[in-house]
């Protein structure tokens, strides 16, 4: 039996993105860390779009019901400005939200700065996928990663999803003892 390849999306949501000069610093972040965790087969899906609600939302749809990917990864647009609208699409395309994630996300930010209650980060289940917002900095992005992380492959086994399997001397993934 051949292992399965988990398809993981990773979104950037930038107003930066549609000019074209972009350096996403914060997308490689994202697959650095998760290079970093997972010893198990992973393929990055990689959108880098324009910070724009019905875009986001199109590109979250496409990565899971198209692309089948069992997590999609975003950063950027979780702020209080008016173009920050991450959430909102991550909300308008989910079929259940899982706070939890983002609790957790501005509790361990708060360690760091205090400007972490301004995050308005979230987590949602489309279908049998896992949607994360992260921040936008990539520091932020692995402290909150490193924080959330070890939930997700349980949460991936629950949808019954790809196998995720962690390098635990980087990050332990929790599972309960059967």
């Amino acid at each position: 039996m051949s292992e399965k390849i988990a398809k993981i999306g990773i979104i950037t949501a930038s107003d930066r993105a549609s000019a074209g000069i972009y350096e996403d610093l914060s997308g490689k972040a994202i697959i650095d860390t998760l290079n970093s965790y997972l010893i198990s087969s992973w393929e990055p899906v990689y959108r880098c779009i324009a910070d724009d609600q019905k875009t986001i939302e199109d590109t979250m749809k496409d990565l899971v019901d198209n692309e089948k990917c069992c997590l999609v990864v975003t950063t950027g647009g979780t702020g209080p400005a008016a173009r920050d609208v991450t959430p909102e699409a991550t909300e308008a395309v989910c079929d259940r939200m899982m706070p939890g994630f983002g609790e957790l996300m501005r509790a361990e930010s708060l360690k760091f700065v205090p400007t972490a209650i301004l995050s308005r980060q979230t987590a949602g289940l489309r279908g049998s996928s896992l949607i994360v917002n992260l921040p936008g900095k990539p520091k932020s992005i692995k402290e909150c990663l490193d924080a959330v992380f070890p939930a997700i492959p349980y949460c991936i086994d629950l949808m019954e999803g790809p196998c995720l399997e962690c390098d635990e001397e980087v990050i332990k993934a929790f599972r309960p003892k059967k």
